[in-house]
C-alpha cells in the first residue's frame, strides 16, 4: 500500500486558516452581542410610547439612574395623569388661579386664565396669546395671557416627580415645579424645570441661554420667618431648544437634605437646600411672562406664533412614592 506523506507546511496553513475563521466568527458574535446590549440601553427614547400609560416605575435609562432602578415604586394616582381624556380632571388639578389658599394671578404683563388650559390628543395643553384688550387688575397692567395648573394634593419628601413636557416657542415660560402654601413657617419653592421658548431681544444678559436649558431651583422664599431669599440652582445647557421636542424632566426629593434631578431618564445634578426641605408641596405648571425675558413691544411670538408654537404641552405627569428604602449611596 502506498501511503502519501503529509506536507507539514500545508497542514499548518490549513490549521491557521481554520483558526482565523473561528476567530472571525467569535469576534462577529461578540460585536453583535455588544451592539444588541448597547441598543437595549441607549434606544430608550423619551419620544417613544414604550413607557406610556403602562409605566410601573419612573422613566429612567438603564445604568444612568441606578438608585432609582434599585428601588420599588408605587404610583401616586392623585398626582399623576396621562391626559388621555378630553377635559382636565378637576379632581386632581386646579386651573383657577385664585382658590384653595392660592392668590397669584400672574406676573404682569401675563395674566393667568383657566380657559387657556385644555386636554386633547393625549396631552394637557396651555396656550398663550395676547389679551383682546389691555386689562388692569389690582393696579397692574396685563397685555398677555397664559395659565397656571396646580395639583390638589401635596407631594411629600422621598417621592419622585416627573413630567414629559414640550415647551412653547414664545418669549413666555414653560415650567414644572413644586410649591408649599404660604401659611407655614417655611415657604419653599422647588423648580424642577423652568425655561422659555424664545429669547427676547431685551433679555437680561444672564438669561441668554434659557431657551435651551435644564434649570432647577431650591428657593427658601421670604416671609415673616425668613427675611432673606436663599436660592440654590442647578443648570445644564442643552444642544437643542426646549420647544423642539418633548423632554422628560424629573426630580427625586430624596430627603430633607438632598434633591436629585434627572433629564430624559438620566441623573444630571443634585441640590442640597439651605434648610431642611420637609414641607409638603403642590405641583405648579405656570406659563407666564418674565421681566428678565420680556415680551417685545410688538408682542413677539406671543402675537405672531402659530397655535402650536404658542402652546406648552404635557404628555404626562407622574408621581411615585417608594415602596422600598433608598439604597446606600
Amino acid at each position: 500500500m502506498y501511503i502519501r506523506q503529509a506536507n507539514p507546511s500545508l497542514a499548518i496553513k490549513r490549521i491557521q486558516l481554520v483558526a482565523h475563521k473561528v476567530k472571525f466568527l467569535i469576534l462577529s458574535t461578540a460585536i453583535g452581542f455588544l451592539t444588541a446590549c448597547a441598543d437595549s440601553v441607549t434606544s430608550v427614547d423619551p419620544d417613544s410610547d414604550k413607557h406610556h400609560s403602562a409605566a410601573t416605575a419612573p422613566f429612567v435609562v438603564s445604568g444612568h439612574a441606578p438608585q432609582i432602578e434599585r428601588m420599588q415604586w408605587s404610583r401616586v394616582d392623585a398626582m399623576s395623569d396621562e391626559f388621555n381624556g378630553n377635559a382636565i380632571n378637576l379632581n386632581k388639578w386646579q386651573i383657577e388661579p385664585v382658590g384653595n389658599g392660592w392668590m397669584w394671578i400672574g406676573r404682569p404683563p401675563g395674566l393667568f386664565k383657566p380657559e387657556n388650559v385644555s386636554v386633547s390628543n393625549g396631552s394637557m395643553n396651555v396656550e398663550v396669546s395676547p389679551l383682546e384688550k389691555t386689562t388692569e387688575l389690582k393696579g397692574r397692567e396685563y397685555k398677555y395671557q397664559g395659565a397656571i395648573v396646580r395639583s390638589l394634593e401635596a407631594g411629600q419628601p422621598g417621592w419622585y416627580y416627573e413630567a414629559r413636557m414640550k415647551a412653547n416657542a414664545t418669549e413666555m415660560s414653560s415650567t414644572f415645579w413644586l410649591m408649599t402654601k404660604s401659611d407655614g413657617v417655611k415657604k419653599l419653592e422647588l423648580d424642577i424645570q423652568e425655561c422659555v421658548g424664545k429669547m427676547s431681544p431685551d433679555a437680561t444678559e444672564w438669561a441668554k441661554n434659557w431657551d435651551h436649558i435644564f434649570h432647577s431651583n431650591a428657593i427658601h422664599r421670604v416671609n415673616k420667618h425668613n427675611p432673606e431669599k436663599v436660592q440654590i440652582q442647578g443648570i445644564k445647557y442643552l444642544p437643542e431648544q426646549n420647544h423642539e421636542r418633548y423632554f422628560v424632566y424629573a426630580a427625586w426629593w430624596k430627603s430633607a437634605k438632598e434633591i436629585r434631578f434627572y433629564l430624559d431618564g438620566k441623573y444630571v445634578y443634585s441640590i442640597e437646600p439651605s434648610v431642611d426641605w420637609d414641607v409638603p408641596a403642590f405641583y405648579q405648571m405656570a406659563i407666564e411672562t418674565y421681566d428678565w425675558n420680556p415680551v417685545p413691544e410688538d408682542g413677539g411670538m406671543v402675537v405672531t406664533g402659530t397655535k402650536e408654537q404658542r402652546t406648552t404641552r404635557y404628555d404626562w405627569i407622574r408621581t411615585w412614592r417608594p415602596s422600598t428604602l433608598p439604597p446606600a449611596s
